[in-house]
């Protein structure tokens, strides 16, 4: 009898083996095909379905790191943060060894622009893992944008000796070190971006204002054609070239830059803003009234629209000032101090045309304001006389 029951018992606890082995099985399975579901939505952008597939995961298995981490990344792409936090850090600490987590918690924070706390994390994984050329430059990234330049220098040396390839962090080592004063080192790293990447339009921005900066003004109006070839559909890439041509005083260059970008996109305000500029620099350096009178014609009839920029009305005003239309130009000028951004010499402009009207307190006004603008280290002495004149005329 009793040998029966132990034999029964045996084969009761079997039975139960069999059993719970059958639904670990079983549970195990349905666990994968969720995962797979859940991936597979994924690939097909049907994020909700993954969530969905995901959390069913984690109702069978409480403490899967992998499907908190899978469900976590998924609220990070919709952009449902706070709910990425919190499982991106169960799945952290359910394994802490694991450096995804870590990578993903970072993003996180970055995308919430908490830097700080985002470059915790990726040390945290570089701790982890110290041969990803990626996070090194998500740190580097985050010590940028949260002020701390100088730091972001070593992680990006890091990744590009990890990958020499890697445009992005040969760019931003170029930015850092501008920032810092090496103006030879960022031109290095910027050369080197651009050599790898022959249409990274943003270093060859950088290089071209470091060449300008340096006097090396050949090589400035290179990197600013390469970039007018690179974009042919953007009218601000041939109007750089052609201020930058004015600011050399190449003005013959200038003019028939953007008379080209005139033909290629008549519609576009900028071009002729641009080109009334240079215009108006002939006319303000020779008294030349054929070149003012060209000035007129490149900026009335963008100036007389609604949409008319502060600058555009600031140059427009200048060139009616210089054609002796005093109170128009005063008007045109007053219009363009309320529209941002205001160049400083709008005020001065102004002042000459209220000055000659002999508007005394407009003139004295817009002069203190160019002045405040300025700031005083940087103003002409003729203007801090006139400045005083003006004063002791009202007194």
């Amino acid at each position: 009898m009793k040998r029966l029951l132990v034999v029964s018992v045996g084969l009761a606890a079997l039975t139960l083996g069999v059993v719970l082995a059958w639904y670990g099985v079983r549970q195990q399975r349905e666990f994968q095909r969720l995962i797979t579901a859940g991936d597979t939505a994924l690939e097909h952008d049907q994020t909700y379905g993954a969530i969905e597939a995901f959390s069913g995961a984690l109702a069978l298995k409480h403490d899967s790191m992998l499907a908190y981490l899978k469900r976590g990344d998924t609220y990070r792409r919709r952009g449902e943060l706070d709910s990425a936090l919190r499982d991106l850090r169960q799945a952290a600490a359910l394994d802490p060894s694991a450096p995804r987590p870590v990578e993903l918690l970072g993003d996180v924070n970055a995308a919430m622009g908490r830097y700080e706390r985002a470059a915790e994390h990726y040390r945290a994984f570089t701790e982890l893992d110290d041969q990803s050329p990626p996070v090194f430059y998500k740190l580097a990234l985050a010590y940028y944008r949260n002020g701390q330049t100088e730091r972001a220098i070593e992680p990006l040396r890091r990744a590009v000796a990890l990958d020499g390839r890697f445009t992005e962090a040969h760019y931003l080592l170029g930015v850092c070190l501008r920032d810092r004063g090496d103006a030879d080192e960022a031109r290095v790293a910027l050369t080197r971006a651009v050599e790898i990447n022959a249409a990274f339009a943003a270093a060859r921005e950088e290089l071209a204002d470091l060449y300008e900066r340096a006097g090396q003004r050949g090589q400035a109006v290179e990197e600013l054609e390469a970039l007018a070839a690179l974009e042919p559909t953007r009218p601000e890439r041939l109007v750089s070239v052609g201020l930058a041509y004015a600011r050399w005083g190449r003005t013959d260059a200038a003019i028939l830059t953007l008379g080209k970008a005139a033909e290629r996109f008549p519609d576009q305000p900028a071009v002729y803003t641009a080109l009334g500029r240079v215009w108006l620099q002939v006319a303000g350096l020779s008294t030349d009234r054929v070149a003012l009178g060209k000035a007129l014609e490149a900026l009335q009839p963008i100036a007389v629209t609604a949409s008319a920029s502060g600058e555009t009305l600031m140059l427009y005003g200048r060139a009616t000032f210089l054609a002796g239309d005093l109170a128009i130009a005063e008007r045109l000028l007053q219009q363009a101090t309320l529209r941002s951004p205001v160049e400083p010499v709008a005020y001065r402009y102004l002042a000459d045309a209220s000055e000659r009207l002999g508007h005394l307190a407009s003139a004295h006004e817009a002069l203190r304001r160019y002045v405040a603008l300025v700031g005083g280290s940087e103003v002409e002495s003729t203007v801090t006389d006139r400045l005083e004149r003006l004063q002791k005329r009202l007194n």
